[in-house]
Formats: structure tokens, C-alpha cells, sequence
């Protein structure tokens, strides 16, 4: 992966139309939500210690597909800037992949961000 060219993640149809899908690349885990035509991608780590934040593949909302929710500590995050609402890390931020949709289909634009934390 350079870090100058954006990278081709998925096609839109890839990912559910209401839901998440995560994907790993370079050895970093990230995960997108879908919510119709919105699109958000995070760093699947939480800010609290680390650890990944889904229970199963694929799996990073709570019950109810209102929040991003940590598996090992119950963290809730919003969809469109990661913030921790409740759980131990409340005021911190899931960090954001930039990315860009042209036509149908997902590149992530700032590829430094994901060697970063490799």
C-alpha cells in the first residue's frame, strides 16, 4: 500500500445497506458502517485499551444499530464523528479513515493513517 495513491477497499453493494463490514489490511483492522447513502470508516480499536471492538466478524453495533459498541467493555461511539458517549472512555473518538466513494465504488484516501498504528 503507498501512502499517495488511494487504495480500493469494496464496492458500495459490498457493504450491507444498514450495518458494518470490517476488513483487514496491512495487517490493520478497520471497519466501515453503512447507513443508506452515509458511509463511515474507523480504526477497529478502541480508545479505551486497544483491543478490537467487534465480538464477531463484521459485528461493531449494539442491539439496537444505534451505536458503535466496544465487545470487551460495553464503550458506545456515535456513527459520524466516534465519539464515546458511555462506557470507561467517554469524551474520547474512534479514529476516522478518510476515504472517498467514486461511483460505487470505496478507496481510502490517507493511507499514513493505518501505517501509523501498524
Amino acid at each position: 500500500m503507498t501512502e499517495t495513491s488511494p487504495l480500493f477497499l469494496c464496492h458500495l453493494e459490498d457493504l450491507p445497506e444498514c450495518g458494518t463490514r470490517g476488513f483487514t489490511l496491512d495487517q490493520q483492522e478497520i471497519f466501515v458502517i453503512r447507513q443508506a447513502t452515509q458511509l463511515w470508516i474507523y480504526l477497529n480499536r478502541c480508545p479505551h485499551t486497544g483491543v478490537t471492538l467487534n465480538w464477531l466478524p463484521h459485528q461493531f453495533l449494539d442491539l439496537e444499530g444505534q451505536y458503535i459498541q466496544c465487545a470487551t467493555h460495553g464503550a458506545l461511539f456515535r456513527f459520524h464523528d466516534g465519539l464515546c458517549l458511555a462506557g470507561p472512555c467517554p469524551g474520547t473518538r474512534l479514529e476516522p479513515i478518510p476515504f472517498k466513494l467514486i461511483g460505487n465504488k470505496l478507496y481510502l484516501t490517507d493511507t499514513k493513517k493505518m501505517s501509523a498504528h501498524s
